[in-house]
């Protein structure tokens, strides 16, 4: 008995040798990807970490894992520290099956031990869970609504949506509060799970994860500020003020149209009352002229008279009388 006693001992003794469960430094613990995608892993760390180098290692053992990428490498990699959040995250992106194994948050400990925790990811073309949108966004006071899939063996698994600032998750079909905002999440029992977060404030802003069973996926929140009321007046007055000087702008196009059409059907009429005018009195001329009758002219000298020359010509006589 004191013999396996003894190698109970020694084998745990390696195991804490080779196996890394941290408190000061956690992330999930099983997560999926579907092929070809990407994925964004938080390493949430404690207070004492935060100038620390962190990486990202790969192997089941953590003494022996290969580190991947450290603090603000780029690449297919990428590892982002984010002090103020006691926080960094680890991208992956255009994952292939080959990818799928354990991996290791760790940071860098000088003159020490590093301290690290563990992930195992899974590559597949049918993940176990999945979300239409791994990044949303909305505005203060708004809501949002993130969009789950489970796969056909994980549709009746128990789904939640945590966070990760305080490790707090709601559950399907209970409506809960967190700091000024509604959490519901709804299943279809289908495979179709809804998650709505209404009322948002500036401090629901941060990573999340849904999960199905004990695999998750990450999800992060972008909450923007809702614009001023003296600043929507100010665009309303802006917009008002640029609609007007616009309408002004063509009311005075307008006008100018029509006042040139006027003018030039003012021009049009004047020219044909005046070419009419014209007309009459031409052929009111031509008529008196061929209308006259024959005239007579003659020179009359006193009462008594003699007819002393008379010459007719084409109608017209000419005579001139002299007194005896």
């Amino acid at each position: 008995m004191h013999f396996y006693s003894l190698l109970s001992s020694l084998i745990l003794s390696v195991l804490l040798l080779y196996i890394s469960d941290s408190e000061s430094l956690k992330t999930l613990k099983n997560l999926a990807v579907k092929h070809g995608g990407s994925i964004s892993i938080p390493c949430v760390y404690d207070e004492k970490y935060k100038s620390n180098r962190k990486y990202w290692c790969r192997g089941y053992y953590w003494s022996l894992c290969k580190i991947v990428a450290n603090t603000n490498t780029s690449g297919r990699t990428s590892v982002t520290d984010h002090p103020t959040q006691n926080m960094f995250t680890v991208e992956l992106k255009s994952l292939q099956d080959s990818d799928s194994g354990y991996y290791w948050c760790a940071v860098e400990i000088s003159g020490g031990s590093d301290d690290g925790d563990y992930v195992y990811l899974t590559v597949s073309s049918d993940p176990a869970v999945l979300v239409i949108n791994s990044s949303v966004s909305g505005q203060e006071g708004g809501r949002v609504s993130v969009q789950c899939l489970c796969s056909a063996g994980y549709k009746n698994k128990q789904k939640k949506w945590c966070r990760f600032k305080d490790w707090s998750c709601f559950t399907v079909w209970k409506t809960s509060t967190s700091q000024n905002s509604a959490v519901l999440v709804s299943d279809d029992e289908k495979g179709s799970v809804s998650v709505e977060m209404s009322g948002l404030q500036k401090s629901d802003a941060g990573w999340y994860w849904f999960s199905a069973g004990d695999v998750g996926v990450t999800v992060h929140l972008t909450v923007t500020e809702r614009p001023s009321n003296s600043t929507a007046v100010t665009e309303n007055k802006e917009t008002t003020a640029a609609e007007l000087n616009g309408n002004t702008g063509l009311i005075w196009v307008l006008l100018a149209v029509g006042l040139g059409l006027l003018l030039t059907l003012a021009t049009i009429i004047t020219w044909m009352l005046r070419k009419k005018c014209y007309g009459n009195q031409t052929e009111t001329r031509a008529r008196t002229i061929t209308t006259e009758s024959p005239v007579i002219y003659s020179a009359v000298i006193s009462e008594n008279k003699k007819l002393s020359q008379a010459v007719r010509d084409d109608g017209v006589i000419y005579s001139s009388v002299v007194a005896e």
